[in-house]
């Protein structure tokens, strides 16, 4: 009796291993964790044997997990790539996409690489920067999909979601809150400040940077408290209680550049996708 191999399962198998993990798994594959062990499970059920064991907290190849990861890999391959013939309208030329900060850990290895893997004649130019820089460089045509933050009444917003405090509860509750921003311009560096300055609330500025890293890395250190969206510290509960005043919510908004190719268009609704999911 011949064993068939379901392809959603090898997708998850190898987001996993890539990964390292399942948490970070979900961001590429778009279900829970649950549902993602739930998959595992089936998929050592059908191989008949583990494919990974236990250490602490990691993930580990069995000797079998091993035998199927490049073979899972080229499995995939063959069906994207069945997928694209099939489906036609490969751009053979630049695919342009914009990303904030926020959002190019998880779309680099997720959407985009898979997207890649589909279009191998697409040649894909990814831009990560500020708002502000994105949507000017997408009204000169320099770019054809754009994934930002925007006002929470944007139409063109895929998600709303709040703006929530990160850091530490002791920061919260010093006398003079040490606080973590990014550069101008930036949307949640205006919406901590103006509900610092609302609130009456003493604050020094500990760290000013351009870097989203920089900012995390502060943050997890102890340093100081920041303002983002859950993205920021997805392993980490936000602030709560009442410590900081509340902040807006901020949207994630997608843009489209005008009249774009078959190709863009699929790019863009596979963003639009995965932004609905983070």
């Amino acid at each position: 009796m011949v064993t068939n191999l379901p392809t959603e399962l090898l997708r998850s198998f190898v987001a996993i291993v890539d990964s390292g993990s399942m948490l970070r798994a979900t961001e590429k594959v778009f279900v829970t964790q649950s549902a993602l062990s739930l998959q595992m499970k089936r998929l050592e059920e059908t191989v008949l044997t583990p494919l990974f064991h236990r250490e602490g907290r990691r993930l580990i190849l069995t000797p079998a997990g091993q035998a199927l990861l490049p073979r899972a890999r080229e499995i995939l391959a063959l069906n994207d790539r069945a997928v694209v013939a099939l489906t036609g309208d490969a751009l053979a030329g630049p695919a342009r996409v914009g990303l904030v900060q926020d959002f190019a850990e998880t779309l680099l290895s997720g959407v985009l690489a898979r997207f890649a893997n589909l279009n191998p004649d697409t040649q894909l130019h990814v831009r990560v920067a500020g708002s502000p820089e994105l949507l000017g460089l997408l009204q000169a045509d320099r770019l054809d999909v754009v994934l930002c933050m925007g006002a929470a009444d944007d139409p063109r917003a895929v998600q709303v979601t709040p703006m929530v405090w990160h850091g530490e509860t002791a920061l919260a509750e010093s006398a003079v809150l040490p606080i973590a921003i990014l550069e101008t311009p930036c949307r949640f560096r205006d919406a901590a400040l103006a509900a610092l300055e609302r609130d009456g609330r003493p604050y020094r500025v500990a760290l000013e940077t351009p870097s989203l890293s920089a900012l995390r890395a502060a943050v997890q250190a102890g340093l100081a408290v920041t303002c983002r969206t859950a993205l920021f510290l997805p392993d980490r509960a936000p602030l709560g209680g009442n410590r900081l005043p509340p902040l807006p919510d901020v949207a994630y908004v997608q843009r489209i550049n005008a009249s774009p190719h078959a190709t863009i268009d699929k790019l863009a609704q596979l963003i639009h996708a995965a932004a609905l999911a983070l």
